[in-house]
């Protein structure tokens, strides 16, 4: 029998079988998505609060950060270096442990004037970081070099990919994921199609990324089926995706 019309046959039942359960499964995985990106937006509604971060959204202390505090009137009182604990506290001189995590700093400069209000008479008080957070993004899945990467300015998502080290040959460059963070967990977003705006040359829909958002790119079906396909054919796979 014919070898090579043997490989032939292995290699359509072999693309079959991988892209019949991945279709299978792309399903629920649409359906929960869907199902994740409608709960929150449910939630949203209920609570009346955007359903995304915006990207204007004032910095909140973190564990780990710190701040200095001057009293204008009562320098005596004034701490440096004030560290944020990993529980979120802080311990000031006057009035003990005080919860600042989550806080903006005009929030806290207002929670600290009610704390001090109670031993001072109208204290003023200015708040300054010192020491925080600095915005990222993260870059996962087929990318070249996947990892947290500090977010400067306005970077949209192919950036972003650029900056992670561009695509490797196993990226699935039309089914890209961008996670939002809302609160405590993550949101699906959206899925972007780089390879669509990219053959248009038309980068119009190329979404910024905003502090703490995560792009994964997934891997294509070429690379998922190609440790079994017999190295004649890869080529001519490789060309069909």
């Amino acid at each position: 029998m014919n070898t090579g019309w043997i490989s032939a046959v292995l290699v359509v039942f072999l693309v079959a079988a991988a892209i019949a359960p991945s279709a299978a499964q792309n399903k629920p995985q649409a359906e929960e998505s869907a199902q994740t990106v409608n709960t929150a937006a449910t939630s949203s509604a209920a609570t009346g609060t955007p359903h995304f971060q915006s990207r204007d959204n004032r910095y909140e202390i973190e564990p780990g950060d710190s701040f200095d505090i001057t009293f204008d009137l009562s320098p005596e009182l004034n701490q440096t270096g004030v560290a944020v604990q990993p529980d979120g506290f802080v311990t000031l001189h006057g009035i003990g442990d005080i919860k600042v995590q989550g806080k903006t700093v005009p929030e806290l400069t207002a929670t600290l004037r009610e704390a001090y209000g109670k031993i001072l008479n109208n204290p003023a008080i200015s708040v300054v970081l010192k020491d925080f957070q600095k915005p990222y993004f993260i870059a996962d899945g087929q990318v070249g070099h996947p990892g947290k990467y500090e977010l400067r300015g306005n970077t949209t998502l192919t950036e972003g990919i650029a900056i992670a080290g561009g695509f490797t040959d196993a990226s699935k460059h039309s089914d890209v994921r961008l996670y939002r963070r809302v609160n405590d967990g993550w949101s699906f977003a959206q899925i972007i199609n780089v390879k669509k705006m990219q053959s248009k040359g038309d980068l119009t829909e190329d979404p910024y990324l905003h502090p703490g958002d995560m792009l994964f790119v997934p891997k294509n079906r070429y690379s998922k089926i190609k440790p079994f396909i017999p190295s004649a054919n890869v080529s001519a796979m490789s060309a069909a995706y």
